[in-house]
């Protein structure tokens, strides 16, 4: 395995979706060399009331993947992205996986955020929990997949391990509230320390989201962090660090519990 070059994109997406996409290839042009791009949740297109998501629901080849697609081949890279999807009558809030021929995976989320006065679910149709993990594989690394509330609940990160993951990426709109901040930051970190893997989180820039999108490495500690404002960061990440960590904390190997879906 050969060093990973990881760029990551912190914005606050407004409803018009041509702006976010000027505002992304500007972005795109702040990285250097990067192999792996992480995007928050809901790049294409977001409205803080759930009653309009319908409007902003694009198809899997509509033109926020398009676009994602022509960054793709430009750099040579593989851009992670979460949007809402049109599937007929439904819509789903997925990450795609995107590289220089288009669409190479996806992740429907499943634990959809009917949680803290939102419902989620009102508009969106979950994954099916049954599903295969989405792994991508970029440079020589295996990388997972999650989004945002799938956070707080481990299993999920668990089971891209045992996928075969060692870095798992997580797009997500992280808003504001009560310690929520508190909330992300111990999540993130766990989700690090208890897989000994490293963990790249996308959040929303202020105002729809905490900021605080950060880079954690196998044994918790972080890489980088940004503040809430919008920001770009580029990041090289070590392959070495995986094997080096599981080495001095064994604790995938003494597990003594699996994960399957309810």
């Amino acid at each position: 395995m050969e060093n990973l070059n990881v760029g990551l994109v912190q914005f606050s997406p407004s409803h018009d979706a041509a702006e976010n996409r000027d505002l992304l290839r500007d972005a795109f042009l702040q990285f250097d060399d990067v192999d792996l791009v992480v995007l928050p949740e809901y790049s294409a297109w977001f409205h803080a009331d759930t009653a309009f998501w319908r409007d902003g629901a694009e198809t899997i080849d509509g033109p926020f993947v398009t676009f994602l697609a022509e960054q793709a081949r430009a750099r040579s890279a593989t851009i992670l992205a979460g949007l809402l999807v049109s599937n007929g009558d439904n819509i789903t809030n997925t990450v795609v996986a995107v590289a220089a021929d288009g669409v190479i995976g996806r992740y429907d989320k499943v634990h959809l955020y009917d949680a803290f006065g939102v419902l989620e679910s009102a508009v969106v149709t979950a994954g099916d929990p049954a599903e295969s993990p989405l792994i991508v594989e970029t440079n020589g690394w295996s990388v997972g997949v999650q989004t945002c509330y799938d956070l707080r609940f481990p299993e999920v990160s668990r089971r891209l391990v045992d996928a075969g993951a060692t870095l798992i990426a997580v797009p997500a709109d992280w808003v504001p509230g009560p310690r929520k901040s508190e909330h992300w930051r111990t999540l993130v970190r766990a989700r690090a320390i208890e897989n000994v893997a490293w963990v790249v989180a996308a959040n929303h820039a202020g105002p729809s989201g905490i900021g605080e999108s950060m880079i954690v490495d196998p044994s918790g500690d972080v890489v980088i962090e940004a503040a809430g404002d919008e920001i770009v960061m580029e990041v090289v990440l070590d392959p070495d660090a995986v094997p080096a960590a599981r080495r001095t904390n064994p604790a995938l190997r003494n597990r003594r519990y699996g994960v399957s879906p309810l």
